[in-house]
Formats: C-alpha cells, sequence, structure tokens
C-alpha cells in the first residue's frame, strides 16, 4: 500500500554510478549525438537513451533499489531513460510531475536523475517545499486505489510540458504557492531520487553545460 510520504521522499544514491560507468555513459552519448546530430530544440527537451546507455543505467538502478526503497518502499521498477542536456542560459523550469493515474499500474511515485557532466557554474537541481495547499487537488486516495487511507493527490505539471514549446508559463497554482527551496551541489554520478509529488527543477546553467540522464520510478508492471 502506497504511503504519501513516498510520493514526498528526497534523497540520494551516492555511488550510483561508478568511475567506469560514468565514462562510459560520456562515451556513449558523445557518439550517439556525432551520429544523429541531436540537439534540444527547446530547453528541457529529452532523447531516449540509447540501448547501451538504458542498459547500464538500468543496471545501476537494480543495484541501488535496495538503497532506494529504505525511502520508497513501492518502488520496484525504472522507465526507460531519457537524456537531457543544458547549455550556458538554459535551465529545467520548476514543475511538479504528479501521479496522473493514480489507480493504474504501472504509477509515478518517484523520479530520480543523475548527472554525468556537471556544468563549470549552474544548473544545479533543487526540490522546492510548501505548506500552500495550492499544489493539491483536493482529492484523497484510499484502499481502493492502492493508497494508505488519506493520502493527497497533488496537481501536475509534468516534464512533457516543459517542453512543449519555447514559451514556458507556470500555472496560477504553481506561480502563487509561497516556497522555499532546497538546492543540491551534488556532482556526476550521484543519483537525486524524489518523489512524483515534489516540486523541482535545474537553476540556469551560467558556465559549461550539464549532461543528465532522467526517468520514472514506478511500482512495477500491471
Amino acid at each position: 500500500m502506497i504511503h504519501i510520504s513516498e510520493t514526498l521522499a528526497i534523497q540520494t544514491v551516492e555511488e550510483f554510478l561508478t568511475a567506469e560507468e560514468l565514462a562510459q555513459l560520456v562515451k556513449i552519448m558523445d557518439a550517439e549525438l556525432r551520429a544523429t546530430g541531436w540537439r534540444p530544440r527547446t530547453q528541457a527537451e529529452t532523447l531516449p537513451a540509447p540501448a547501451a546507455a538504458d542498459e547500464i543505467l538500468r543496471h545501476a538502478t537494480a543495484r541501488a533499489l535496495p538503497a532506494m526503497r529504505r525511502g520508497m518502499p513501492s518502488v520496484t521498477a525504472d522507465a526507460p531513460w531519457k537524456y537531457i542536456e543544458l547549455a550556458a542560459g538554459e535551465e529545467v523550469p520548476r514543475h511538479l510531475d504528479g501521479i496522473p493515474e493514480p489507480d493504474v499500474r504501472p504509477r509515478r511515485l518517484g523520479r530520480i536523475g543523475v548527472t554525468i557532466t556537471a556544468a563549470e557554474e549552474g544548473g544545479q537541481f533543487y526540490v522546492e517545499t510548501s505548506s500552500s495547499p495550492l499544489p493539491w487537488t483536493g482529492k484523497v486516495l484510499g484502499e481502493a486505489e492502492g493508497y494508505h487511507p488519506g493520502t493527497s493527490l497533488s496537481r501536475s505539471l509534468p516534464h512533457e510540458s516543459l517542453i512543449a514549446g519555447h514559451h514556458y508559463a507556470e500555472p496560477d497554482w504553481l506561480a502563487d504557492a509561497p516556497t522555499t527551496r532546497w538546492i543540491t551541489p551534488a556532482g556526476a554520478g550521484v543519483a537525486l531520487v524524489y518523489g512524483a509529488q515534489v516540486i523541482h527543477g535545474v537553476t540556469p546553467v551560467t558556465r559549461g553545460q550539464a549532461r543528465r540522464f532522467v526517468t520514472d520510478l514506478t511500482d512495477g508492471t500491471p
């Protein structure tokens, strides 16, 4: 039974990727970008990870799963990984992925991201906490949906909405909510794990380039 604390959890896995895995992922993506010529059309646009990269990342997730499940015991699997890169002046605007279909498995209970190349300045992941009711729908989940009784459901502004166009506008329920920002300096190879109902983003890159992989954490397959 899913508890709301899982969807609001924040944790790290400090040795999610080994030095060898980091080097392999950088090499794989360098080759992929040379071969395809892919470049993000808008900030925060993602690219499906090549098979070789996805295999490394999913192996790392399986290895780290016991540590992650201390805070998210309902998580059993990861979705296919995606690649994102941010150049100087680019960011991932703050957003809230949410749980779009809370009673349909596999459910997105959290997200996980790992940097393979950190920006020289900026490009840091952050979360925001708030006591405001604005980010919440008012709907409450319970045992019928597979949740601990009284589990609140947040609104949803998923990552995909950030890449729908060049002009990103926060909805009122997020823009008007008073929040406190927590920024992490976690470096390359450290996994950042956060619940699906956590507001988060990446600060603007001011020098260099940030290269990351991200995916959903789910409660498995139907």
